[in-house]
């Protein structure tokens, strides 16, 4: 295997998260605490009433944990609750700088490290926290909500029902304060570009379209979610209507209103959108994604330097793509080889009901496979469960083509893999492969599992969220498929580099659109001209990029570091290299920042040639 050189950069790193005691918790001081304990326990303790703190702020936060405190509540979204999270942090990080390291393991060294470096990069994140989209096309409010309800709000009796109700009563105040969002980004002149408000237009529309909102025979998405729920309750009939009639009248009363005011603001922005597609044309844009070019790839990596990074690799991979047609035997250009893999029906279920489920049981099959030879490259397998599904209906047009939901810490929920089967033509045959062990096994579900169910570690440590590693990682799976023997098409193995071109052209487009401004047609041409996907798929993740600028280079960053460093372990410790052993590695202390990656694979590598 040739091997692939990233970097060497400084890297720095990101994020917290919150937690899991049976009740909520009550809140202390560390500073109260008693003189006698040790810096260990002091340590720990902080570390436990910090994620203590976040839990208990984040309703939603509880409810993806599979925890029902305030269950039926909605996260805090206005400008008060920003500003008091900010002063939080403050108060943290001069607590956390108070610790004596002298007295601490190794593993608590290296759970402070990752929680200081976590503070340091939200406190920069704060002065730009309005340049953020409060709303966008790809993944806001108007569809967070609804998915949120039917994807992650059980209903196992009669108070989580109520608890439902309730939350569809508070989706207007929650509503509200999105929309004084957007007024203060109005003000500041932060706007998604022009053409995105169409679609969020349309999806906000999709929710309240059908029963009871209207008199159409079909019930909407909230609706026959909650009738659905509602049904499998052992419950009396009376007090199953009784629920019925509250939520009908939320959605009329609450939902509905909510919508249409958020509909109204929109509407009302959209005029207001400066031209142009990239944060560039943002106050003070430039700062701003360099600041999202560090929290995403947890380096020091400059535009500039990722998007030569991305033609590099393009130019690379393209070249391994020439050997597939010479395998194959196809003549003719690459460029006339990626209109045959695009357009070649053979490469395509139907779109049809029919070919989406021939899709979801070929990609079930195709994990099941690969579920019998982990044992043979991982140690640290994941207890929890995971299944296929469909985007649902009512977002699918907007969102991603493929995309992992973490099982509930509780196992009362499996880990998810959605995949998008809106339009078929956006996912051919040949990718199915790479992009079910990415969401999957042994990509997304593997690395986020296995982290949720580590012993030893703090409870923040376990949802930190350095986007160059965990994305990294699951595009390192997709070739480490074909190191444990997969891909035995030729045209598989093409979808394979065809995904990871994909993640190389990200770095080409996402710079070119916030740093070299680049017009959305302009990036959207670059794909077709470089990759075998389609208009439609093209165009889909431009516009992701757009409402997201910066995340989208994680990816090829994260995965050249993590082949990089197995490359050093192979030739440092030849024979004596294991796979299990380096992935055990990479995954036993959760999310890290690349470099501090780097230091633990350094560290196992001189611990593995001890035992010689």
């Amino acid at each position: 295997m040739q091997p692939h050189r990233l970097f060497k950069a400084s890297l720095i790193a990101l994020a917290i998260s919150a937690c899991s005691p049976a009740q909520p918790p009550q809140q202390t001081d560390i500073e109260t605490e008693q003189a006698v304990q040790t810096e260990s326990q002091r340590l720990a303790e902080f570390f436990q009433q910090s994620y203590d703190e976040d839990l208990s702020r984040s309703p939603m936060t509880q409810s993806y944990r599979g925890l029902k405190w305030d269950y039926d509540k909605w996260d805090d979204v206005s400008e008060q609750a920003a500003e008091q999270s900010a002063a939080i942090r403050q108060k943290r990080l001069a607590t956390a700088a108070q610790f004596d390291q002298s007295k601490l393991s190794e593993q608590e060294k290296l759970s402070l490290a990752l929680y200081k470096v976590d503070l340091e990069r939200r406190v920069a994140n704060d002065q730009f926290r309005h340049h953020s989209y409060i709303m966008d096309q790809f993944s806001a409010w108007h569809t967070q909500v609804p998915s949120f309800l039917i994807n992650i709000h059980s209903i196992g009796d009669s108070a989580d029902a109520q608890a439902y109700i309730a939350r569809l009563k508070g989706i207007k105040p929650l509503f509200e304060q999105v929309v004084e969002q957007l007024k203060i980004r109005e003000k500041l002149g932060v706007f998604p570009p022009k053409w995105s408000y169409e679609q969020m237009l349309v999806a906000s529309q999709n929710v309240i379209s059908g029963a009871p909102f209207d008199s159409s025979d079909v019930a909407s998405t909230l609706w026959e979610d909650f009738n659905n729920k509602v049904a499998k309750l052992e419950l009396p009939a009376q007090e199953k209507q009784a629920l019925l009639d509250n939520a009908r009248a939320a959605l009329i009363e609450q939902v509905k209103p909510a919508y249409e005011a958020l509909i109204q603001e929109l509407s009302h922005q959209r005029d207001l959108s400066p031209e142009g597609d990239g944060v560039w044309r943002l106050p003070d844009g430039d700062k701003w994604y360099a600041n999202r070019l560090a929290w995403f790839t947890t380096t020091d990596l400059n535009a500039e330097q990722i998007h030569q990074l991305g033609l590099d690799n393009v130019a690379r991979i393209h070249q391994q793509m020439r050997q597939i047609m010479q395998k194959v035997g196809f003549a003719g250009s690459l460029q006339d080889f990626f209109a045959f893999m695009r357009n070649d029906a053979q490469f395509y279920y139907p779109n049809t009901d029919e070919g989406r489920e021939q899709y979801l049981s070929e990609a079930k099959a195709l994990i099941d496979t690969m579920r019998m030879q982990l044992p043979s490259y991982f140690g640290l397998l994941p207890k929890a469960d995971m299944i296929v599904k469909r985007v649902e209906a009512f977002r699918e047009k907007s969102a991603g083509k493929a995309f992992y939901q973490s099982p509930a810490n509780d196992g009362t929920r499996p880990g998810i893999y959605y995949a998008n089967l809106y339009n078929m033509a956006d996912m051919p045959i040949y990718q199915m492969e790479a992009l079910a062990y990415h969401e999957g096994i042994p990509g997304h579900h593997m690395q986020r599992a296995i982290t949720q169910e580590l012993d030893g570690i703090p409870e923040f440590q376990k949802y930190a969220s350095f986007t160059a590693y965990t994305e990294g990682w699951g595009l390192y799976t997709e070739e480490l498929a074909k190191d444990m023997g997969f891909y035995q098409d030729p045209y598989s193995d093409f979808g394979r580099l065809a995904m990871e071109l994909w993640r190389a052209c990200r770095l080409v487009v996402d710079t070119g659109i916030h740093s070299k401004k680049w017009s959305r047609e302009q990036a959207i041409q670059y794909l077709l001209d470089n990759t075998p996907n389609s208009q439609g798929d093209s165009t889909k993740a431009i516009e992701r990029y757009i409402a997201m600028p910066g995340q989208a280079t994680a990816y090829m960053v994260g995965k050249l570091k993590i082949m990089e460093l197995r490359q050093y372990a192979m030739d440092e410790l030849g024979e004596q290299f294991d796979f299990r052993g380096f992935h055990d590695e990479v995954l036993r202390h959760g999310p890290l920042p690349l470099n501090l990656l780097q230091s633990k694979i350094q560290q196992w590598v001189v611990g593995q040639k001890s035992l010689n």
